[in-house]
């Protein structure tokens, strides 16, 4: 919690595995904004609770449920009515800090929720500032919006006709630290999905295998920009497509194995 007297009535929480490398750094830049961050780790075994509380954060130790189930843990144990929700490897800039403080100038947010640009900032050369954003739902009131209780997904479900503002602030993500850390982090991330997330059929799963990577591959390296990283925005373009077709693979494999069983 932060001792400034003009602290917004907003908390921040993160969920957290293992993530030494960025917690410090993470968990400062948030108290710039919020009047309390709350740490919710999952049994880190590198110090990144030790970190984060010596860094002014409240940690919270829970066994993982899953990723929605984790980030309800993180709302009911803030204090505010307004929650800011990010991950371990995420740094609020100073631009998207002051954005938010303004705000916050005359009372509450006229929204209920607002969606944060993302930008990757990849650990060699510069963020990729111009391409390959991702658009979260992170600034909410959680009296009117509440993070799903599910496994998988962990992102709040707003209506298709509701109108969701953007802030003009970049939030860093610091998503990986080499290609050994994306490849296993990835091969958790497919696993998790093609077990909790929806079933696909098995005659679908079986013309994702044949043709889906070379489509996946050019959603992320034309369509999304990495090819504006050069040679390491294609490693990670081709990463990225594989992480995608092995969860259709582990998928298609469970169902094989479900039939064996019968």
């Amino acid at each position: 919690m932060t001792d400034a007297p003009n602290a917004l009535p907003l908390s921040c929480y993160i969920r957290t595995h293992n993530e030494a490398r960025n917690i410090e750094n993470v968990v400062r830049a948030a108290l710039t904004v919020a009047d309390e961050v709350i740490v919710i780790d999952a049994g880190s075994n590198d110090g990144t609770a030790q970190i984060a509380e010596a860094a002014g954060a409240r940690v919270i130790n829970n066994p993982w449920p899953g990723n929605g189930f984790q980030k309800r843990i993180g709302e009911e144990a803030c204090r505010h009515d307004w929650l800011l929700d990010i991950d371990g490897d995420e740094v609020i800039t100073p631009e998207l800090a002051a954005e938010i403080r303004a705000l916050f100038a005359h009372g509450e947010p006229a929204a209920s929720v607002y969606e944060i640009k993302m930008v990757h900032a990849p650990p060699a050369g510069e963020p990729w500032w111009d391409f390959n954003p991702s658009f979260r739902r992170k600034l909410y009131d959680r009296r009117k919006y509440r993070m799903p209780e599910h496994k998988i997904w962990d992102q709040l479900p707003i209506a298709k006709s509701e109108t969701v503002q953007t802030l003009k602030g970049i939030l860093l993500h610091y998503a990986f630290k080499d290609v050994e850390h994306v490849v296993a982090k990835y091969n958790g991330r497919s696993t998790a999905r093609a077990r909790d997330g929806k079933r696909k059929s098995k005659a679908s799963l079986k013309l994702r295998l044949w043709f889906g990577l070379p489509v996946y591959f050019l959603k992320q390296f034309a369509g999304r920009g990495l090819w504006r990283a050069g040679t390491y925005g294609l490693i990670f373009a081709l990463l990225s497509a594989y992480m995608r077709w092995l969860r259709d693979a582990k998928m298609y494999e469970a169902i094989l194995f479900e039939e064996r069983r019968k």
